[in-house]
């Protein structure tokens, strides 16, 4: 009994991650189409976060209904006059509300609040995810463009180490002028024990000896990777693959790669133990430079030079400007992973379900904050772009109804909006469980 102690840990660890993110993404983007119709004059009679049986409520002076509810996987606004969650119209309380009362019902209102009400929640959405890139951002700084020493990381003894403010200016003879040099050096030099480094250290130059740049060194571990399944950590130092010594980052990419999927065998350094870690790559849909997708053998982790770089403040305006860039680049990720599904051009099996996202949620909260919270960001982006594809049910399902108004003159008739609805639940409903299909057999 006491051995299902740390799987139910985990497993209660995972929910709770996964609850937390929704919840929060839910009530943005819920609170979104509240706010924004209540500006809009339309007046919302319930604002729900879960379904099902009610465990707190409170009606403010507005009139409005605010509820926890049992079932912590979702939420909903209910403005007057719809008939359920998913603003079917009521026909028959909107028919009885007068001329004053109609215009404050979401069926009643002018088109343009309608539209504006709907729109709101993937804005909020995506208002939400700059707002938590432009944070950690801004909490996190960027790494200096000078090739100056920041802090050292946990190094095995025998690895000779610079020192802390060091300005790097030459490696095994190469010049340096920035840190993308350094970069660029650790991918492209061959692979050695130490190279040769010239620096200026406390005003004076001078040469030392010092670990290849970018070491075998885990920079970050990727959720639901094969790295994180076998324990590999961040700042574990990879010495050895299936008994050869590896001095570069390049030599682990290399070996994964040959491997084709076989097992790895991984002398690992960690704070002080050598530890034996064995593993097998999986293959992964990775987003291109030049854009689509490639497929490649991946063990999940990134790999980073065997020191912080210095760090630099990120001001609000960049920020801002660098969370937005993310949002569009993770829309532009997403609608193209979504066509490369399509097309047949990748697999089928990088469509997470209700598990899959879960398992994430709980891999990203293990990592720290700042990565939770940036997942929370890229969630929020997904869900955003979600609700805005034309599928009726989902808010672009509306705003498709609500441009046919604006051209026709006129709202679909009651009951072509029942059957477009039924239709969209049921496509929903299937997307649902072909992702959840996904999360229990694709490997």
């Amino acid at each position: 009994m006491t051995d299902l102690i740390p799987t139910f840990g985990g497993f209660a660890f995972t929910l709770l991650a996964f609850v937390a993110a929704l919840s929060i993404i839910v009530a943005i983007h819920e609170y979104g189409h509240y706010i924004v119709g209540r500006w809009s004059g339309i007046h919302a009679e319930v604002f729900s976060l879960g379904f099902g049986p009610v465990l707190a409520s409170r009606v403010d002076r507005h009139g409005t209904k605010w509820q926890l509810a049992a079932l912590p996987f979702g939420g909903y606004v209910k403005f007057l006059g719809d008939a359920n969650a998913a603003s079917g119209k009521d026909a028959a309380a909107v028919d009885a509300l007068d001329v004053e009362e109609r215009r404050r019902s979401m069926h009643g209102a002018p088109l343009w609040a309608r539209a504006a009400t709907v729109a709101a929640g993937p804005v909020f959405n995506f208002i939400l995810s700059i707002a938590i890139f432009a944070g950690v951002m801004m909490l996190s700084g960027q790494a200096s463009d000078d090739p100056v020493v920041g802090d050292l990381r946990p190094m095995p003894a025998e690895m000779q180490l610079l020192q802390p403010g060091d300005r790097i200016t030459s490696i095994a003879g190469e010049p340096v002028e920035t840190l993308a040099d350094v970069f660029t050096l650790g991918r492209t030099l061959d692979s050695a024990a130490a190279l040769t480094y010239e620096i200026t250290r406390d005003g004076a130059a001078m040469t030392v000896e010092a670990n290849f740049p970018l070491i075998p060194v885990v920079d970050s571990v990727t959720p639901r990777s094969a790295a994180m399944d076998a324990g590999l950590e961040r700042g574990d130092v990879i010495r050895t693959i299936n008994g050869d010594p590896v001095y570069a980052f390049e030599q682990l990419r290399t070996a994964v790669e040959a491997s084709q999927g076989g097992d790895l065998a991984l002398e690992v350094w960690r704070d002080g133990e050598v530890i034996d870690i064995t593993l097998a790559p999986r293959r992964m849909d990775l987003p291109s430079p030049e854009g689509g997708f490639e497929t490649r053998w991946l063990i999940g982790v990134t790999g980073g030079l065997f020191f912080d770089p210095e760090i630099t403040r990120v001001g609000f305006g960049a920020a801002i400007t660098g969370g937005a860039a993310t949002v569009v680049n993770v829309i532009q990720t997403s609608l193209s992973g979504l066509w490369h599904m399509i097309t047949g051009a990748i697999s089928s099996c990088n469509l997470q379900g209700p598990i899959g996202i879960a398992e994430t949620s709980g891999a990203a909260a293990s990592q720290g904050l700042d990565s939770f919270f940036w997942f929370v960001a890229v969630l929020s982006t997904a869900v955003g772009l979600l609700n805005l594809f034309p599928i009726p049910v989902l808010d672009g399902g509306h705003l498709l109804f609500h441009a046919f108004e604006a051209v026709a003159g006129r709202p679909p008739s009651d009951k072509a909006m029942r059957i477009f609805m039924t239709v969209g639940l049921t496509l929903i409903l299937s997307l649902m469980l072909f992702a959840l299909t996904n999360d229990l057999f694709c490997p």
